[in-house]
């Protein structure tokens, strides 16, 4: 059985990386946000977290005078404003993906000194870090392999113990999806997710959410042949009778991703603010 997280708590999880989690519990955190700090004599931290001073000054104290890299893997405002703060404190070169606009979800001063191309490496005598673009949570979202250990840092592509809300326009199911089988050409070994524990089976966790995911399309799929039509509001009670009723203006969003989805692949029509399969 899996130990409660400690907040503040430095854990080792692998060789060469070691977890801090953020004071910042909730529906959609779990636990908390997971920082990771990759190293001993020259540090990585990936995902700094949300701008709380108890969180900052946990990880600079467990950095001492190593902190060279702050890397973040998505602007989410639990995961990259504390960047700012390390950044000030310590001369570290802040690294991640910016999105053209703000869709009203995201960090406004995250501002990186550098970008990542798909399979873009920082490497130093100690450790190689690959980025891995994995866009669908959002578009910016970025996953960082730690080659040495072969654990995936994998912030909110993929979190332990409950599936990753889609939301449109930056959200986009079909790259979420297509992201997920992305990950299955590497060697990875273990998954270190934003939010709850190691994941020690990636390739079955993997296939998994894949397998998840287009059950759900085809549930959507078999409602909206049963009911002909059906506004959001609608589908979100049919598609979505298996979750809790509090929780389902959360599914409501990744529905419209599985929607747009199936609209892109010519299946599914908007039309007065209901959605119709073409092929009924």
């Amino acid at each position: 059985m899996q130990q409660e997280i400690v907040h503040g708590e430095v854990v080792q999880v692998s060789e060469h990386v070691r977890r801090i989690t953020a004071p910042n519990p909730g529906v959609m955190t779990g636990q908390g946000t997971n920082t990771y700090l990759v190293g001993r004599k020259q540090i990585a931290v990936v995902d700094p977290g949300p701008a709380d001073q108890s969180h900052i000054d946990a990880i600079l104290a467990a950095c001492g005078d190593s902190l060279q890299w702050i890397l973040v893997t998505h602007t989410h405002p639990d995961h990259s404003p504390a960047a700012k703060a390390l950044a000030e404190a310590s001369g570290a070169t802040i690294m991640g993906n910016k999105l053209s606009h703000n869709d009203g979800f995201q960090d406004d001063g995250f501002n990186p000194a550098v970008s990542f191309q798909h399979d873009d490496c920082l490497s130093c005598d100690e450790f190689s870090i690959r980025a891995l673009c994995t866009p669908g949570h959002v578009d910016n979202h970025v996953c960082f392999l730690v080659e040495n250990d072969g654990m995936l840092l994998t912030g909110d592509h993929i979190m332990q113990g409950s599936t990753v809300v889609i939301i449109p326009p930056h959200g986009d199911m079909k790259h979420y999806i297509n992201s997920l089988r992305l990950l299955l050409d590497y060697p990875i070994k273990t998954l270190g997710p934003g939010h709850g524990h190691v994941i020690e089976t990636p390739r079955e966790e993997i296939n998994r959410l894949i397998t998840h995911r287009l059950g759900r399309e085809k549930k959507v799929v078999d409602v909206l042949i049963n009911l002909r039509q059906g506004s959001l509001d609608a589908l979100t009670l049919a598609v979505y009778d298996d979750v809790d009723k509090s929780l389902h203006p959360i599914a409501q969003l990744s529905l419209l991703a599985h929607l747009i989805k199936l609209k892109k692949d010519g299946l599914v029509e908007e039309r007065n603010d209901n959605w119709r399969y073409l092929m009924a």
